[in-house]
C-alpha cells in the first residue's frame, strides 16, 4: 500500500509552533520601536497577528526576518503559503523556508529556534516532494528525502520522521526499505505523532520490515484512529482492515492496550 496521498504534505501549515508565546507584547502595533530587537519585533508581530492586525504583523515580522530571526522568517513563510495576510505565493514561501535552512541549519537542536528551523526543513521537503506548479521547483524525491532526513535526525522532528518513514515505505527518493520505515515511524510514534502511529501499526500488523506483532499493531492503529481529529479516512480504513482479520483474542487485547495508552498519554501527546 502506498501512503503518498494518504498522508498529504507533512502536516503542511497545520502545526501551532507559535502557541507558546505570551501576550507580553500585545501593544498597539503602531508603537513598535524602530530600534526594537529582532525578538521584540517578532513577538510584537505575532501578537499583532493574534489581534487581527495582519498589516502591522507583516511589517514587524519582516523587520525581524530581515535581521535573521528564524521564527519571523518561518511565520512569513507560512503566511505566504496559506495566503494569510499576504497574497498566496508558494515560491516566496519556499524562499523564506530556504533562507531559514541556509542560515540556521546548525542551530542548537534544543534551542529556542529549533522548532522553526526543523519545520522549515519539513516544509521544504514537502515542496520538493510535490513540486510548485509553473516554477523551477519540480518534484524531486531525492531532495525531499534529504530535507526530511536532516530534520528527522538532527532536530528529531516527528513530522520529518513520519515523512521519512513514508518515503522509505513507498520507495520514494531511493530504494524501498521497510526496516528503515519502521525505525523512523517508531521514533515519531513514540512522540505521539498520529500518522506515525498508524503507519507503524500497519507495518507491525502486516509484519513489514519487522516481525509480525498483530496485537501491538492493532493497538497502535486503534490509538491513531481514536486520536485523529477529524477522523482521517486512511487511518480508519487501515484500522478497520486489521480489526476485521484479527482474532477475537487479538482484538480484545489490542483494545485494552489502546485504552491503557490513551489514558496515560493522550492528554500530553502531540498530534
Amino acid at each position: 500500500m502506498r501512503f503518498s496521498s494518504a498522508f498529504g504534505g507533512a502536516a503542511l501549515f497545520g502545526i501551532g509552533l507559535l502557541s507558546g508565546l505570551t501576550g507580553a507584547y500585545a501593544l498597539d502595533a503602531r508603537t513598535l520601536d524602530k530600534n526594537a530587537t529582532p525578538m521584540e519585533a517578532f513577538r510584537f508581530g505575532y501578537n499583532a497577528y493574534k489581534q487581527g492586525d495582519k498589516t502591522a504583523a507583516v511589517e514587524a515580522l519582516t523587520y525581524a526576518a530581515e535581521k535573521g530571526h528564524a521564527g519571523a522568517q518561518w511565520k512569513l513563510g507560512r503566511m505566504y503559503a496559506e495566503g494569510d495576510g499576504l497574497a498566496k505565493d508558494d515560491m516566496k514561501a519556499f524562499e523564506m523556508f530556504s533562507e531559514i535552512a541556509d542560515d540556521h541549519a546548525d542551530d542548537n537542536p534544543d534551542g529556542s529556534s529549533a522548532r522553526f528551523v526543523a519545520n522549515a526543513f519539513v516544509e521544504l521537503g514537502s515542496y520538493y516532494r510535490e513540486g510548485i506548479p509553473n516554477s523551477a521547483i519540480q518534484p524531486d524525491f531525492g531532495r525531499a528525502r534529504q530535507m526530511f532526513a536532516y530534520a528527522a535526525s538532527y532536530f528529531g522532528d516527528p513530522d520529518a520522521q513520519l515523512n521519512l518513514a513514508r518515503m522509505y515505505y513507498d520507495g520514494e527518493g531511493g530504494d524501498r526499505d521497510p526496516r528503515q520505515a519502521v525505525r523512523w515511524a517508531k521514533l515519531a510514534a513514540n512522540k505521539g505523532n498520529v500518522g506515525a502511529q498508524a503507519l507503524l501499526g500497519h507495518m507491525l500488523f502486516e509484519g513489514e520490515g519487522v516481525n509480525r506483532e498483530p496485537v501491538l499493531g492493532l493497538m497502535f492503529l486503534t490509538v491513531a484512529r481514536d486520536r485523529a481529529k477529524p477522523l482521517d479516512p486512511w487511518i480508519q480504513k487501515l484500522q478497520e482492515q486489521a480489526f476485521s482479520i484479527a482474532t477475537e483474542t487479538e482484538r480484545r487485547t489490542a483494545l485494552a492496550l489502546a485504552d491503557d495508552w490513551l489514558s496515560k498519554n493522550a492528554a500530553t501527546a502531540s498530534r
